[in-house]
């Protein structure tokens, strides 16, 4: 549950014991500062005096919670969590951060056609962060994972459909209005049309299952990789992360990861161990490139 937890919010043991200690406090304040306000109504106890006490706590824990985790070093956090609760119940529209600083705050789309493992990742390492927003997730297959992934963190969806994003705008207009910066493949199975390319020069970044220039090019995505790896009997693996330019896996590389191939290896195996690098790395690379360059 606490694991669970730590990779939910993004933080270490230490802020975990602190913000559970701040959600006890901030509840316990709450509901004392509540029954307090209750005793200055001329209401007795009954249905009525439930409701308005219900309502009252309601009103007031977003402001005694914010209050407790500023003696606690965790306003941030608390902040993040309170602004998100008030888009769940749609009472604040979906959008940036207006304590952040929205001139230096770098919007990134996350392109995903799968699960997204990887986009979860992403978005659980830059919940809390003061420079990058996870603004937008892009997907083209109805009912991939990753859409819920969109729903349960309240992030934008673009549907892509393969006539416009090839034949037509490539979504160029609508990544522009939403004020893209950079846009992250993390499992998008589609080429990316030259249009968008130019539009976002040296600011589309993929993630390849493999030791590029090796294992790269059309078809090879996923088990396939994994497949050839072990059928050519190499020794080690790993993971590239390159700029995407018109052609499959070619563009400049950024980062690369190893990993040893087993003698009993699968093609499950293998990319379990490929995917502990993916998660390792991927997040902590775009952080560098998203925010120096």
């Amino acid at each position: 549950m606490f694991e669970k937890l730590k990779q939910r919010w993004n933080v270490n043991g230490l802020q975990l014991t602190i913000v559970i200690l701040t959600f006890a406090t901030g509840g316990s304040l709450t509901g004392y500062v509540g029954k307090k306000l209750m005793g200055l109504l001329p209401i007795s106890n009954g249905v009525l005096w439930t409701i308005i006490y219900i309502i009252v706590i309601t009103i007031i824990w977003p402001v005694i919670i914010l209050a407790v985790s500023v003696l606690t070093g965790q306003f941030r956090f608390f902040l993040n969590y309170v602004h998100k609760i008030g888009v769940r119940l749609r009472l604040i529209k979906p959008g940036i951060d207006k304590m952040k600083d929205t001139k230096d705050l770098k919007r990134i789309a996350i392109f995903a056609s799968g699960a997204g493992s990887n986009a979860q990742k992403i978005i659980n390492h830059f919940r809390n962060s003061d420079s990058v927003n996870i603004a937008l997730i892009a997907c083209n297959k109805p009912g991939a994972g990753v859409l819920n992934i969109a729903d349960k963190e309240n992030i934008p969806v673009l549907r892509i459909e393969k006539e416009k994003f090839f034949r037509g705008n490539a979504y160029t207009d609508e990544l522009k209005q939403q004020n893209i910066d950079w846009i992250i493949l993390a499992g998008f199975l589609w080429k990316i049309p030259e249009l968008l390319i130019r539009s976002f020069p040296q600011k589309i970044i993929n993630i390849h299952p493999a030791l590029l220039p090796n294992y790269g090019g059309k078809g090879m995505y996923g088990q396939k990789v994994h497949e050839a790896v072990l059928a050519n009997k190499e020794e080690e693996s790993g993971i590239t992360i390159h700029y995407v330019d018109n052609l499959y896996d070619h563009g400049k590389i950024i980062f690369q990861a190893k990993c040893p191939v087993l003698h009993n290896d699968t093609a499950e195996s293998l990319a379990q161990r490929i995917h502990g690098l993916e998660h390792q790395h991927f997040p902590l690379i775009i952080e560098q490139l998203v925010t120096y360059k």
